[in-house]
């Protein structure tokens, strides 16, 4: 009798608790690898950074609407083609599938750009909304962190008068935006404020000729200048630089920066000036620069479809092994802008939006700037 009173309790118990639980949903893994701090693009604060969703169910999940949430309620919505335009996919699925269906099994990395007005030390997350094979929906919320408070380290000009134009999209597939490293098992973008610096004139041309050779190029050989005082961290010079810019060719990852220089900034902060031209780096490691110093000149080596000048900050020494932090230029000079990335492509005229003196940002994608000598 006892035995059997024993077993009621424990089912009665059971029931009790399974009538009190809230449904279980077998949904994604959220996390947000990198922790953001505001970074000022065009005049606007933005937090920049990438949301990794993780199907660890055993069927597919479709990922519907997906909102970014601070304190004050909903910062940024996305669903549809914009959702799709943030979406990236490293299995890299056949071309005409639908990219917000995320096997089992599958990670998804959303590529996020907030505006982020007056938002250090707040809380973040992110809500998402997904359909299941059976037609279901269900919610979920996580990837939640408080924004960095550190500021953007102020550089001055890296390159000498101009036009130059700030080469980078948050929507390429293989953009620096999206080029992810995983490196000592961890996954990373050390390119995430990336741009790369191309020389063109007053018609929107980069090169003269057939562009064919590196020295058609209108920024090759330009020197490049160190944007801070600083201390060398590091400085490689001895690839070689192919003489035929048309030619196809493979680059090992190690090699994909090319020459380059890096410089210790303070407070774990590291500038990469990357595709070097070969013999042209003037310091080593080490060494003290000042700036405006001199420090080599614009190349062509590692994995670049011409010359120009890759410039990054990032929290680590070598090129892939580091998070890209965000940075400003002291001041440039707006000249005005290219509509798109195809215009430039083409060498199309670049629209003149009027001289505007800017001081501590970033370009906008496909601004044409110039710099003052320092």
């Amino acid at each position: 009798m006892c035995r059997w009173i024993v077993c009621l309790l424990w089912l009665m118990s059971v029931s009790a608790w399974a009538e009190g639980r809230s449904p279980l949903d077998d949904a994604f893994d959220m996390q947000v690898t990198y922790i953001p701090a505001p970074a000022v693009v065009s005049g606007k604060s933005m937090l920049v950074y990438e949301l990794h969703l993780t199907n660890f169910s055993a069927a597919p999940l479709r990922l519907q609407d997906l909102q970014v949430v601070g304190e004050a309620g909903t910062l940024l919505e996305l669903s549809g083609d914009a959702l799709t335009r943030a979406m990236g996919r490293p299995d890299l699925p056949a071309k005409g599938s639908d990219p917000l269906l995320i096997p089992a099994g599958v990670r998804a990395v959303v590529y996020l750009a907030v505006d982020a007005p007056d938002l250090a030390h707040r809380h973040i997350s992110q809500v998402i909304r997904f359909s299941r094979e059976d037609g279901s929906e269900a919610t979920a919320q996580g990837g939640g962190f408080d924004v960095a408070s550190s500021d953007p380290v102020i550089l001055g000009a890296p390159l000498k008068g101009g036009p130059w134009v700030a080469v980078y999209s948050a929507q390429w597939t293989r953009g620096h935006r999206r080029v992810l490293y995983t490196v000592a098992g961890k996954v990373r973008i050390p390119g995430r404020f990336a741009i790369d610096w191309i020389k063109v004139d007053n018609a929107g041309k980069h090169a003269h000729g057939d562009g064919s050779r590196p020295a058609q190029w209108l920024g090759y050989g330009e020197p490049v200048l160190a944007v801070a005082d600083a201390v060398v961290s590091a400085a490689m010079d001895d690839l070689p630089e192919p003489t035929d810019v048309r030619a196809d060719r493979r680059v090992a990852m190690q090699d994909a920066a090319g020459n380059y220089v890096a410089l210790d900034l303070g407070q774990g902060r590291h500038v990469f000036y990357e595709h070097l031209k070969p013999g042209s780096i003037k310091v080593h490691a080490g060494d003290r620069v000042k700036r405006g110093q001199v420090i080599a000149l614009l190349g062509y080596t590692g994995s670049t479809t011409g010359p120009h000048l890759h410039l990054h900050v990032s929290d680590g020494t070598t090129p892939l092994d580091a998070e890209g932090v965000p940075y400003a230029f002291g001041q440039f000079e707006r000249l005005g802008r290219f509509s798109d990335a195809r215009a430039f492509g083409e060498s199309q005229a670049w629209i003149r939006e009027g001289s505007q003196l800017r001081r501590g940002e970033l370009p906008g994608s496909f601004d044409v700037v110039q710099f003052d000598t320092p």
